[in-house]
């Protein structure tokens, strides 16, 4: 019985966690943060990023989005750069599952043995976002979040998820003061 009641948490857990941002960020604990003002994109670097433009410009605006809800303006003459970087990867999950009916218990072959197995492949792609701030002035890098997950070739579904894992890394800037 207590099985049963498990399972509904245990399902409402596998969907969350297929749709989740894992997020991981680091800093120079030596920089305040609240002399950063003003931004602009790092055009060099996120010129080189292998995503499609369409992608790109997607990343680019909610990033845009983002540091403007902190306060943070676009300048001609920023404090910070910001330049991204992206990664991918292919998944592969195979599951099996086998049923069967039959006489007698434990390992081995089973005669007696009626049912079925199926085996099912799912594909997905992972893909890691990294946002990077730098210090205008010293050019170097003070700030790094990365966000992992699975993306989705789903156009309806692509800003929202975009816009999600952007708005999961910025949330950890600026690093709370310890």
């Amino acid at each position: 019985m207590k099985t049963i009641k498990f399972l509904p948490l245990l399902f409402l857990f596998v969907l969350g966690s297929c749709s989740s941002v894992r997020v991981a960020t680091d800093y120079d604990k030596n920089v305040d943060f609240a002399n950063y003002k003003s931004f602009a994109f790092f055009k060099p670097g996120v010129d080189k990023v292998e995503i499609s433009d369409l992608d790109k410009r997607r990343i680019l605006n909610a990033i845009d989005a983002e540091l403007t809800a902190k306060g943070i303006t676009k300048s001609e003459n920023p404090d910070l750069l910001v330049n991204i970087f992206t990664k991918s990867r292919q998944q592969v999950d195979v599951n099996q599952f086998n049923a069967g009916w039959g006489y007698g218990w434990g390992w081995g072959w089973n005669p007696w043995m009626w049912g079925g197995s199926s085996t099912t492949v799912s594909t997905s792609t992972e893909g890691t976002l990294y946002i990077d701030l730098i210090d205008a002035k010293k050019k170097e890098l003070i700030w790094q979040g990365e966000g992992v997950g699975v993306l989705t070739q789903n156009l309806n579904k692509k800003d929202a998820r975009i816009q999600e894992f952007v708005k999961k890394i910025l949330e950890k800037y600026p690093p709370a003061k310890k």
